[in-house]
Formats: C-alpha cells, sequence, structure tokens
C-alpha cells in the first residue's frame, strides 16, 4: 500500500484558460523554466485530436533532496513524468492521468487528473498514490516524496495562477 497524494486548486478563470496555463506548450516550457531543476525539459508534446499527451523530465539537485531519502539514494535525481489530457465525459472540463519514474528509485507514482467548472471557476484536482517498493524503507520514502510532491503541485498552481494573471 502506497502514500497517498491528494491536491486541489481552484484558479479564476475559466476551463479552456486554465487548461492552456496547465497543459499548453509554452506554458509547459515556462513552468519548467521557472520551477523545473536542473536538466529541465519538455521531451514530448503530442496533440491528437482532442487528446494531449506529453513528457517532462525536471531533476532535484541532491542537497535539496530531504535526508531520508539521501540516505537511501546518491546523487541527484531526475524524475520523468508522463502527462496524458482528454475532455471529460459531459464536454466540461478535462480529466487525465499522470504517471512519474524516478531514475534509481524502485517504485512509481501514479495520479488521476481533473480540471472542473465551479461556477466562473476551474477547479484542478489530483489524486494518486506513491509506491517505493524498498524493504524496510519504503514506508518512509513513500511519505516523504508524497510530501515533496504535493509541495511541487503546490508550486506550480501558484505558477498556473501567475501565468492566468498576466495572460489577462
Amino acid at each position: 500500500m502506497g502514500s497517498r497524494i491528494e491536491h486541489r486548486a481552484e484558479f479564476a478563470a475559466d476551463v479552456a484558460s486554465t487548461y492552456a496555463a496547465v497543459a499548453g506548450e509554452d506554458a509547459l516550457r515556462a513552468r519548467l523554466e521557472e520551477i523545473g531543476g536542473h536538466g529541465a525539459a519538455l521531451l514530448a508534446y503530442e496533440v491528437s485530436g482532442t487528446d494531449l499527451r506529453y513528457q517532462l523530465r525536471q531533476g532535484i539537485s541532491a542537497d535539496k533532496l530531504p535526508q531520508a531519502v539521501r540516505t537511501l539514494h546518491k546523487g541527484d535525481l531526475v524524475v520523468t513524468r508522463t502527462q496524458t489530457w482528454r475532455v471529460s465525459n459531459d464536454g466540461t472540463g478535462h480529466q487525465g492521468n499522470a504517471s512519474v519514474e524516478v531514475g534509481g528509485v524502485p517504485g512509481e507514482i501514479s495520479a488521476r487528473t481533473a480540471l472542473l467548472a465551479n461556477g466562473d471557476k476551474t477547479v484542478h484536482r489530483t489524486s494518486g498514490e506513491v509506491t517505493v517498493r524498498i524493504p524496510l524503507f519504503g514506508g518512509k520514502l513513500e511519505s516523504v516524496i508524497a510530501e515533496q510532491v504535493t509541495k511541487l503541485l503546490e508550486r506550480e498552481a501558484e505558477f498556473t495562477a501567475k501565468w492566468l494573471t498576466d495572460a489577462t
């Protein structure tokens, strides 16, 4: 059993504008430049009809890692994140999935994502799980990673809010 990730952000913009700020190619490149860490890159960006798939690489310097992670993993971490989006079944929002691989760590992060209208605002929800397969230490690492992922989602939400404000 892994550690849960739950994150919710609300934006003062419609779904279309928020989707462009969360998943648009220009917004992704700008977000990676600002908060992506060393070696950050947009590795793939593929649109097929109303579906979207992109892959990001983000780097986390060893000196920024929590002690619990540095004890078990030497050096920097390279994180590869794959996100898919599709129009929701009711056509009013977007739903997706995210999967994350952390180089050198036996485990994964998976999440469901959604952008949903809430009046004249948009809610971005992420619900997922961190699983680390290391005997004795896996549970501790899962909780540390889940905490770090939640902090990253908060930083990304702050970036998105600023992106939306600057676009108006």
